[in-house]
């Protein structure tokens, strides 16, 4: 289900966006937004946090609006620290959560399996986690400290820019959807049932989520970057 925040602003109680869109959790958490804000509106609690109420509110759109496009205009550089911070915090839920428990349900459902279909769930899963710590490692090791030196006013490799990650991000979802594919279409009805959907629904809320994370990486971060870089020009 699609969520529109069209009515929601800095004077919203935030209490009634997560009632509203439950998933919206998730980024409390990640931005360190502790629960217990009663009946404090948006702006409140983004006050209480030093976080502007502009990029919070975007965040929350991108989740819970299929239709919704960012515009950075209203953003400045004291909103990079945290939306790095966010995008870091995504990172860890993704690989200290989120790919344990699919792994786990993964070789629950492999067991069942005959030999054959056994080794092709191994394979594509397999290359998707290498893919994904590839790509994570990527902007942890490279992309957030360039960020990081760019906003401290440290001198950086001048070869480099956000135009160079731009090029450079690659689709980590496309593996995940062929495993699901798999599961969903291709495996013999006598797989054990039950863990089947069980890994579905991982996967299901996985690609949805990092989906979005891609989202924001793409049409908020590196505009707000690249647009910190012409004016530090």
């Amino acid at each position: 289900m699609t969520h529109r925040f069209a009515s929601y602003n800095g004077y919203s109680k935030l209490a009634d966006m997560v009632e509203a869109d439950p998933r919206l959790l998730g980024i409390l958490e990640r931005l360190d937004i502790r629960l217990g804000f009663g009946d404090a509106s948006v702006g409140e609690v983004c006050e209480r946090y030093n976080l502007s109420t502009e990029l919070f509110l975007m965040i929350c759109n991108v989740y819970s609006n299929d239709d919704y496009i960012p515009h950075i205009d209203n953003l400045t550089p004291s909103d990079l620290p945290h939306l790095v911070a966010y995008l870091q915090a995504s990172h860890r839920y993704y690989t200290e959560v989120c790919f344990p428990r699919l792994h786990d349900n993964i070789h629950r459902l492999v067991r069942s399996l005959d030999l054959t279909n056994h080794r092709v769930i191994d394979r594509f899963y397999d290359d998707y986690q290498s893919e994904v710590d590839k790509h994570f490692a990527y902007e942890d090791e490279v992309v957030f400290p360039y960020i990081e030196s760019l906003l401290s006013g440290i001198e950086t490799d001048a070869a480099y820019s956000i135009d160079n990650f731009e090029h450079n991000h690659s689709n980590i979802e496309e593996t995940l959807r062929d495993i699901k594919n798999i599961v969903l279409k291709y495996l013999p009805e006598s797989c054990e049932s039950v863990v089947r959907y069980e890994v579905l629904n991982d996967i299901i809320r996985i690609e949805s989520d990092i989906e979005r994370h891609t989202e924001i990486e793409n049409r908020i971060l590196i505009p707000l970057v690249a647009k910190f870089e012409k004016s530090d020009e």
